[in-house]
């Protein structure tokens, strides 16, 4: 017999994964070529080579018991220094190598920086829509998931209610940006009025309020738009980063945190964060895999690739009558539902053989999101099937 809890989590599993598991089932039923399964953030483009001559570098320059062997659970101490000198150059910052850990993707690196942070009954507060994964991650160390409400019409915070829905309790915010699944970047202008609201809170409780900026898709924005990096706003700002998306291999799960000396206790919570590496299970980030991207730390995707994608799917979508705020990043489209219910649109879409996740999975209902990382010719053959859906709603 499982436990109370995963018998939970497993009766509300991952729509995402569910939808992407049903896209396999139609595969063989249909034909892979008459399935268009937006479902999953996969990333469709390839590792850029860089990845490809640093792997086979580390390779022949093997050391015995060095390249797949233990090191400190924090990582590699030259990854670590080479991540910290990578970030000053490119943000102006000061870390060190202390102040990085190696994570497991970016889930594994939340999952450790919660359960160096949390206590049973603290809030994580995150700001609707958002990834659905926070609320198991919050579970796992029975903390409370506070939303505050998304704002449809541009999908930025609504910093008046996050104001009111601060309690003493509070112990993490959590902001993603380039989001997902909106693909909004939040504004520079966004960060400094959440960085006030936070200060003035913790002068008021008399305890730190962690800003914890989840970075997947940090390097996935469009149109020049800047990302900002959240240390230079807030003190008590931890980054987890992923190298996932930015470099394509989400298979790899590899990614770090950035602990700074600003933060409040921050020698403790490198500490916490270094023995919670271990006792999750992780034990430290994959060695091979740190030591390849520590080589390619300026490498990039091909973003020009997404961007077209972004352009033919939008474009078409709003001609075809549906409703979506541009996104300036990531590679999503969070587009209005062509019926109040978002779960029943869903099903409708997938009578057309469109694999889309219903926007309540990520705490904004009446919505859904649109995974564009596909191959562009998929989307030139997905676009009839959405036009004929739009059709049937009398669009």
């Amino acid at each position: 017999m499982i436990s109370k809890k995963m018998e939970n989590m497993v009766k509300n599993g991952s729509a995402i994964r569910a939808m992407f598991e049903e896209g396999k089932k139609m595969a063989e039923k249909y034909g892979a070529e008459n399935v268009y399964d937006f479902s999953l953030g996969n990333p469709s483009v390839e590792p850029p080579i860089e990845i490809k001559n640093a792997i086979n570098e580390v390779l022949e320059s093997y050391k015995p018991n060095y390249i797949h062997g233990y090191m400190l659970n924090p990582g590699y101490e030259e990854v670590r220094d080479a991540i910290a000198k990578n970030i000053n150059k490119r943000f102006g910052t000061n870390f060190a190598a202390k102040n990085i850990v190696m994570t497991v993707g970016a889930a594994g690196g939340m999952n450790v920086i919660m359960k160096s942070l949390l206590n049973p009954g603290d809030e994580v507060v995150v700001f609707s829509p958002y990834f659905g994964e926070y609320r198991s991650y919050a579970s796992n160390f029975d903390a409370k998931i506070v939303e505050i409400s998304p704002d449809t019409s541009s999908f930025q915070p609504k910093l008046d209610e996050f104001e009111a829905k601060l309690t003493d309790k509070a112990r993490i915010v959590i902001v993603n940006s380039p989001n997902n699944p909106t693909g909004v970047v939040y504004s520079e202008e966004t960060i400094k009025k959440i960085a006030a609201i936070l200060e003035k809170k913790q002068k008021e409780f008399g305890a730190p309020i962690y800003l914890l900026s989840d970075e997947p898709y940090r390097e996935l924005a469009f149109d020049g738009v800047e990302v900002p990096y959240l240390t230079k706003y807030y003190n008590n700002t931890i980054v987890g980063y992923s190298f996932s998306k930015s470099l394509s291999l989400p298979g790899d799960r590899i990614g770090y945190l950035v602990i700074p000396d600003e933060a409040e206790d921050s020698e403790n919570i490198i500490s916490a964060a270094g023995v919670a590496t271990r006792i999750l299970g992780f034990v430290n980030a994959p060695s091979l895999a740190q030591l390849f991207v520590s080589k390619c730390l300026d490498a990039k995707v091909d973003v020009e690739i997404y961007n077209r994608n972004r352009e033919l799917l939008y474009n078409a979508l709003l001609e075809y009558g549906y409703e979506c705020v541009k996104p300036e990043g990531a590679f999503y489209l969070f587009v209005k539902a062509l019926e109040p219910d978002d779960k029943a649109f869903v099903a409708k879409a997938k009578e057309h053989r469109l694999l889309i996740v219903p926007g309540s999975t990520f705490g904004c209902a009446g919505y859904v999101r649109i995974a564009y990382c596909v191959d562009y010719e998929m989307i030139k053959r997905a676009l009839p099937e959405f036009k004929k859906l739009a059709e049937e709603y009398g669009k």
